[in-house]
């Protein structure tokens, strides 16, 4: 399986009165067809390395050091109209909170054929044709009606929909996925779920999803990455990472979540809190929260331990599982 995206050594500072180290020694693949999940709490730098695959994060204040390569073109030192381009033709992303990503004075229909004619040169009419098929895809109730509907008159649901209808608009072969769940409902988080899984195995679209929710990276991921202060901690298969997480904030992580909890259970706590990120790390960033640390965790970084095939893990703990692997 080739890779779409290869990251090797990713660093990003943002600048300003206090430099913040928000990525650090990041590395990361995604294969053709997979879904890989970045896991972590509020902070870790998720949103961060998503934004950075897409150079959306201010040019200003922001430095990106290290390789960057989507579909084998160098991200970091692509031009203003080769990233244009790029942006939303080749690789494509749902935020958040839809209601801050749509424009407010555009209809959605607007919005979806506009993209469509900038990407691939469309007449108007057959860009509202495209816009129409997409919101039906991503099954908008009366969708022809609902062309020109703004933003504002949708369901936060709905307008979730219509932003996954415009990520789609031109058929990117990357989808890349920021938490587009976490402002609904449970009852439609399972929906938009089912939908985007649905819709990359019909699309055969690779995808990157952010979330900081073990149950949907179940629900939607093949592959997991787990990420604390601004690293990956450890990476793995979906069922790797739950059935035998390697790291000690991987099983914190996934002790403290009522997924697959008995009733009754009593959830775990991880003490402490994340660390400042305003220098570079020098040694284990979580050695401070860690029952299990050790003086050497405080003299250097950890090795990023190559357990298995595509398995690893930053910790001296899982040293000695490498070696007998």
């Amino acid at each position: 399986m080739s890779n779409l995206v290869e990251v090797r050594d990713l660093n990003i500072r943002f600048g300003g009165e206090r430099t913040v180290h928000a990525v650090n020694n990041l590395s990361l693949t995604l294969g053709e067809g997979e879904v890989l999940g970045l896991l972590g709490e509020s902070g870790s730098g998720k949103s961060v390395t998503l934004r950075a695959l897409m150079r959306l994060l201010p040019k200003k204040r922001t430095t990106i050091t290290g390789k960057v390569e989507v579909m084998g073109r160098d991200v970091v030192t692509m031009d203003d109209d080769a990233l244009s381009n790029f942006r939303g033709q080749a690789v494509s992303m749902i935020f958040q909170e839809p209601a801050l990503a749509l424009d407010p004075v555009y209809t959605i229909g607007q919005q979806i054929a506009e993209t469509v004619m900038r990407h691939e040169g469309k007449s108007q009419k057959d860009a509202m044709a495209r816009a129409l098929e997409m919101l039906e895809v991503v099954r908008i109730p009366s969708a022809k009606r609902r062309l020109d509907a703004y933003p504002h008159e949708m369901s936060g649901g709905m307008r979730q929909r219509a932003m996954i209808a415009l990520a789609l608009a031109c058929r990117p072969k990357i989808l890349l996925a920021d938490e587009p769940t976490t402002a609904l409902d449970a009852t439609v988080q399972i929906q938009i779920l089912l939908l985007l899984r649905e819709l990359q195995r019909e699309f055969g679209m690779s995808v990157i999803f952010v979330t900081h929710d073990i149950g949907v990276a179940i629900e939607i991921c093949d592959r997991v990455a787990v990420m604390y202060a601004g690293q990956i901690i450890e990476q793995g298969t979906l069922s790797e990472i739950v059935r035998t997480p390697l790291h000690p904030y991987a099983q914190g992580l996934l002790a403290s979540t009522v997924h697959g909890a008995k009733r009754g259970a009593r959830l775990e706590t991880i003490p402490g809190a994340p660390p400042s990120l305003d220098k570079a790390p020098t040694a284990c960033s979580f050695a401070p929260r860690c029952a299990h640390v050790q003086p050497r965790c405080l003299e250097g970084l950890p090795p990023d331990v190559q357990v298995g095939p595509g398995r690893t893990a930053r910790c001296v703990l899982v040293e000695p599982a490498a070696a007998m692997a």
